[in-house]
């Protein structure tokens, strides 16, 4: 098979890129992947365990003679980084990322990037409570859905070019506006996330039930709510400050939700909320029928 792309370089060695990698391997889509991190302990990790082809101290290393740059840090520092890699892309290389806010990485990156490069954000939604070098596997993306940004004027075949890079690496791709893709992630994940880490902050506060039944009982339904809040801090600090007016917009929604339905219990509505479970699990339906989940009460994974 024809690699897509002849080198592809990752800034951040984490759970999303380090799974590229190995999609990328699995599937002969790369001739050579290259690689860096802040941190010195995940520099070393990542070539012990071969995560990717060579690793470099810098990302102006990282980068170099690469067609494929893509970006796997958190929000806050995608400006910085964009600066430092700026003046040693390849002509003709395509710039992409994997945030999970869109705008504000168009904001924070498109200005710094050379006009001999192609811009095309990208989100993969997919990922795990896990993180570092250790925690990427190559099937991560298989079935998933990972959408594309790309501004406007973005060149065609670039596009193609990535686009079949994820379907390579199994994944389905989605083609979306920015102001849009932020919105909907509002709701099937910020918000989701938000709400999971209240619910754990408040157990916490709750100190009538003891830690060890908060732990012992967790199968109750609270585990689910740990598995999202577990999520790596530095990542959800970024999206909540980057995604702000769209994260209030559906909080918002949420908390008029959330006192229809205290009213509903207040007066003993039983109808009412019989039928607001009845929609909301047909919603759950529509997500395993759409190959996105599993029956199983694990978020649909076995254990690795």
């Amino acid at each position: 098979m024809t690699s897509i792309y002849q080198r592809a370089a990752f800034v951040g060695l984490g759970l999303i890129a380090g799974s590229m990698a190995l999609a990328m391997r699995r599937g002969g889509l790369v001739a050579e992947t290259t690689g860096t991190a802040r941190s010195p302990e995940t520099r070393t990790i990542a070539a012990e365990i071969g995560l990717v082809d060579r690793v470099t101290d810098t990302a102006a290393e990282a980068v170099q003679g690469a067609d494929l740059v893509v970006l796997c840090v958190p929000m806050g520092a995608m400006d910085a980084v964009a600066a430092e890699i700026a003046p040693h892309l390849a002509h003709g290389a395509t710039v992409t990322d994997v945030g999970s806010v869109k705008q504000a990485v168009i904001d924070a990156v498109g200005p710094h990037l050379p006009d001999h490069t192609h811009f095309i954000p990208g989100h993969p939604l997919a990922g795990t409570e896990h993180s570092g070098p250790r925690a990427g596997f190559a099937e991560l993306f298989d079935n998933r859905w990972t959408i594309l940004t790309p501004p406007e004027g973005t060149d065609p075949q670039a596009l193609d070019r990535l686009t079949r890079l994820w379907q390579g690496m199994g994944a389905q791709v989605d083609i979306m506006d920015p102001p849009h893709h932020d919105l909907v992630l509002a709701v099937t994940s910020h918000t989701p996330h938000l709400i999971a880490y209240t619910m754990v902050g408040v157990a916490d506060d709750l100190r009538r039930v003891t830690d060890s039944e908060v732990i012992k009982y967790s199968a109750a339904g609270f585990r689910d709510f740990t598995r999202i809040a577990a999520s790596d801090p530095t990542m959800w600090r970024d999206v909540f400050l980057t995604n702000k007016d769209a994260t209030l917009e559906i909080l918002g929604r949420f908390t008029e939700e959330l006192f229809a339905l205290q009213r509903a219990i207040r007066r003993g509505d039983g109808d009412h909320l019989h039928d607001y479970f009845t929609r909301t699990r047909a919603i759950r339906r529509g997500i395993i029928d759409a190959g996105q989940d599993t029956d199983a009460p694990d978020f649909g994974r076995g254990k690795r």
